[in-house]
């Protein structure tokens, strides 16, 4: 008799709504335990047999790893993104539960990683930098809306700077506003600092990686955009092929096609009808796509091969969105390539060349 065992964990800030069932699908067991790491596994410690274990990933996803992985013979913190099944009829933790483990059962689940340990403090100092930079920009965005809400023309970074600060202030006539903008303007004073400080944290621990100092060699990859990618990126062997890293980037296409094959004298024949393109993948990781659309669009206004490489593409005829599309996927297939294999760039072939 089968002694595996799949379980699913539906987890909340409190509680944890827990789900067991065996091979056939049966359910053996189901419970609500404390989010407590004693209570956790004292449960797990309590079943027998080979056991799997999934929950999606979240706030406490990183946490709960850590703590069960020792003690399971399969973890996979799955994507609720694509766990369709769960929006299907009724919903509640035990059924959230129950449907966890029936998709672990049939292998339906998609992995989030959390695997490398050795890039832990980089990325926990990356997310710390960009989250605050978001709330930075945030801020300045808001201050310009106040000036432009009374079409007063704010172009520029000056509106920003302490020392025009009075100059702007005393545009706004309207007391209320005045002092709005006021508040806004200490935010940002108050946000900044800090900011810095977490950019230098970020730079410092860069300093460990090897890899850091290895993509700083690409164009247009400076300090901070090598220390993110090895923070978000982890390790470069969790993507088989460049493909793979295009998809987690938001740079694959995604087409569409129907009624592919048609018979013609008997004989099957594949349609010569143009494949229908939908766009990017939207499934992706966001601080990524936007660290390499920005470093695309720096090696665009760069002198370098980067720069001939986009205006090549241009000449050819290609539609500008689309020349930086492309050269933002080259420059994350040469990241791959370099880290997988601790090569150098080499500037003139665009390919990365064995040191």
């Amino acid at each position: 008799m089968s002694q595996e065992k799949y379980i699913g964990m539906d987890v909340h800030a409190a509680t944890i709504s827990a789900a067991v069932k065996n091979a056939e699908g049966q359910l053996l067991m189901e419970c609500v335990l404390e989010t407590k790491a004693a209570t956790i596994l004292e449960f797990i410690q309590g079943l027998r047999g080979t056991l799997a274990l999934t929950f999606e990933e979240g706030t406490s996803a990183t946490w709960l790893h850590d703590l069960l992985q020792p003690h399971v013979n399969r973890l996979v913190v799955c994507d609720p993104r694509k766990n369709a099944l769960l929006r299907d009829g009724n919903q509640n933790d035990r059924v959230d539960a129950r449907n966890l483990a029936e998709l672990l059962r049939t292998n339906q689940v998609k992995p989030v990683y959390h695997g490398n340990h050795g890039t832990r403090a980089l990325k926990e100092l990356g997310r710390s930098y960009l989250t605050l930079t978001r709330d930075s920009t945030r801020v300045m965005n808001r201050i310009k809306s106040v000036y432009r809400s009374w079409a007063i023309p704010c172009a520029g970074t000056s509106v920003y700077s302490p020392r025009h600060r009075a100059q702007w202030l005393a545009q706004l006539v309207e007391p209320g506003v005045r002092i709005r903008a006021e508040h806004l303007y200490e935010q940002l004073d108050s946000l900044q600092p800090v900011r810095q400080a977490a950019r230098r944290e970020l730079l410092r621990e860069s300093r460990k990686h090897a890899a850091v100092k290895l993509l700083r060699q690409i164009p247009a990859i400076g300090p901070i955009r090598s220390a993110l990618l090895v923070a978000l990126l982890q390790t470069p062997h969790r993507f088989r092929s460049k493909r793979q890293l295009w998809a987690y980037s938001g740079f694959a296409v995604q087409t569409y096609d129907s009624g592919e094959f048609r018979m013609v004298r008997g004989k099957l024949q594949r349609n010569r009808e143009r494949i229908t393109v939908r766009g990017l993948n939207r499934n992706h990781n966001h601080d990524l796509k936007n660290l390499l659309k920005g470093a695309a669009s720096s090696a665009m206004q760069r002198p370098g091969p980067l720069q001939d490489f986009y205006a090549s593409l241009v000449k050819k005829g290609m539609r500008p969105s689309m020349a930086r599309l492309t050269l933002a996927r080259k420059m994350a297939a040469i990241t791959l390539i370099m880290w997988k294999k601790g090569v150098s760039f080499d500037p003139k072939q665009l390919q990365p060349q064995a040191a």
